[in-house]
């Protein structure tokens, strides 16, 4: 399952956090899944991708639980 490889789920708003991005731009490790909208959280995978959503922290940490707990690997 696509979740069990996100390390973390972050605001977008603190400095490393922008930081992160940035880098992540410039290797090529960058996906936007925003469709245009703001960004609201920053996940990172564990292939060291960084995911861009417009989905608010809470609310992607709330569906992973479920999805953990609903037994999807």
């Amino acid at each position: 399952m696509v979740a069990s490889r996100v390390v973390g789920i972050f605001g977008p708003q603190a400095a490393p956090m922008k930081r992160l991005r940035r880098e992540a731009a410039q290797r090529g490790k960058l996906l936007d899944a925003t469709e245009g909208r703001r960004t609201r959280s920053i996940l990172i995978t564990d292939s060291d991708h960084v995911l861009l959503s417009a989905i608010n922290p809470e609310t992607l940490a709330a569906r992973l639980e479920q999805a953990f707990e609903g037994g999807e690997r």
